[in-house]
């Protein structure tokens, strides 16, 4: 169970880490181009931030508000 305020934080937190994850990925996708040891970590990290918001998304789903069944 968890509060109306707790579950936007949640849905705010989600969106951020999907959107500057895929931000992340893009911009280290261009940069592999020219500097392989800066890319590489930015794909990586900016891909697995996108996979946390996605998962985020899912422990949302099972989430219920307090009061409400």
């Amino acid at each position: 169970m968890a509060t109306l305020n707790n579950l936007k934080r949640l849905q705010a937190l989600i969106w951020v880490l999907i959107y500057g994850g895929l931000l992340t990925l893009v911009l280290g996708l261009s940069m592999d181009r020219t500097d392989d040891l800066t890319g590489w970590p930015m794909m990586v990290g900016g891909g697995g931030l996108a996979l946390l918001g996605v998962l985020l998304i899912y422990v949302r789903s099972r989430l219920k508000v307090d009061g409400k069944t």
